[in-house]
């Protein structure tokens, strides 16, 4: 895996993994959509984490900087 995610755009992954755990823990979303934010939440915190990301390789984008 080449990783293709810039610090930006970790940064801003890691913000809404935690905006996302925020709402879920402080009741401002439950149930099902409580459950998919907090799915959706882990997978931007990993793919920040191993500075990969599956659909920006599909799509062919890379925010990391060139050297």
């Amino acid at each position: 895996m080449k990783s293709n995610l810039g610090s930006t755009d970790k940064i801003v992954r890691v913000l809404l993994a935690v905006g996302a755990a925020v709402l879920y823990f402080t009741g401002v979303t439950s149930g099902i959509m409580g459950i998919a934010l907090i799915a959706v939440g882990a997978v931007l915190l990993l793919t920040s984490l191993i500075n990969y990301c599956p659909l920006y390789t599909i799509l062919g984008i890379s925010t990391k900087r060139k050297k």
